[in-house]
């Protein structure tokens, strides 16, 4: 009979802007997790720096030969590598192919999944082909600013309409662009971030979010929670500094809440997804009158602090966090 305890490296930080909601996200999971079943440490990485943050309130270097550090002499290897990392390199399948490399298991998508869902332009057009209902949008590199006319993107998308990062795992570099002389700002902004920017038409309607994870027993799709602001759109003012009501279960009719889990589940086994995920829709009306569920983005490594959506719609379902987190670790032993 096994008796050691795993050892759970919770990786967190990154080289995105989001590096310090990572760090929060890191606590909150090391908080649910089993400390009875698992040692747990939180490995803080940025750029080449990786080191693992000790009780005690030091550091230990990672060796990122084979992802060990030394602790009181003795050299600590790893089980498993839970990432939440939101942004590069943990949410486009760097950090994946680095611990397929080394073989050690971890607990997000595979490296093309998780470099598929990074760039929104990408999968939007890949689950289009599914019949996954998504926004029209445009596509340029950096270089090709002047690629269309002002003109030409109200003419094919409409104002309002959004201007994004293509490629990335946060919400800076995001704008809301209600006429064309906003454009050529939004468009500086979003480079910034990115080297491909997505501008996307503006749908009108009800955003939700569901979360979803699967073992080789069960399957589970949490509570649909609605997303309600005053801002003009679910930004990080919104996400991170509490501009936002977070409503679980969502204020929806059953056969609407039922048809958003049934496709988060079938998003979910199109990509063949692995650990937590987290989808965002907004909810439309069809001419007829009858609502259409359109995807907006794929969260592969959603946030895991005490208020995110996840345990929140965890705790909604009547679930422990701690469980759901044992589950998606021992799925893959």
């Amino acid at each position: 009979m096994k008796t050691t305890k795993r050892n759970i490296a919770i990786v967190c930080g990154g080289d995105s802007s989001e590096h310090d909601v990572s760090l929060r996200s890191a606590q909150g999971l090391y908080s649910f997790f089993d400390k009875e079943r698992y040692n747990i440490f939180v490995v803080d990485i940025k750029g080449l720096d990786w080191h693992v943050n000790l009780d005690n309130g030091d550091s230990a270097k990672i060796d990122k030969n084979d992802f060990s550090f030394k602790l009181d002499g003795k050299t600590i290897w790893f089980d498993y590598a839970y990432i939440t990392i939101h942004g590069t390199p943990g949410e486009n399948g760097i950090m994946q192919g680095y611990f397929e490399l080394i073989n050690i298991p971890y607990s997000t998508s595979s490296v093309l999944i998780e470099a598929l869902t990074f760039d929104k332009y990408v999968l939007n057009n890949y689950l289009r082909a599914f019949n996954v209902n998504v926004a029209d949008s445009i596509l340029l590199r950096r270089g090709e600013e002047n690629k269309y006319s002002e003109a030409e993107i109200e003419a094919r998308l409409g104002m309002p309409c959004f201007v994004k990062p293509a490629a990335d795992g946060s919400s800076f570099g995001v704008s809301k662009v209600k006429n064309t002389d906003q454009i050529a700002p939004a468009l500086r902004n979003a480079f910034m971030e990115c080297d491909e920017v997505m501008i996307e038409q503006y749908m009108q309607g009800t955003e939700v979010t569901v979360g979803c994870y699967k073992t080789k027993e069960k399957s589970v799709v949490f509570p649909v929670t609605e997303v309600v602001t005053s801002n003009e759109f679910f930004d990080y003012d919104a996400k991170y500094n509490g501009q936002v009501q977070e409503i679980t279960p969502a204020r929806i009719s059953p056969e609407l809440t039922k048809a958003l889990q049934d496709e988060t589940s079938r998003i979910y086994d199109i990509l063949h997804c692995n650990g937590i995920i987290r989808i965002d829709y907004i909810i439309t009306r069809n001419t007829d009158g009858s609502d259409r569920i359109n995807m907006l983005e794929i969260n592969t490594t959603p946030g895991m602090t005490a208020t995110s959506f996840i345990p929140q719609q965890v705790r909604a379902a009547g679930l422990d966090i701690k469980d759901v987190l044992t589950e998606i670790v021992e799925n893959q032993f």
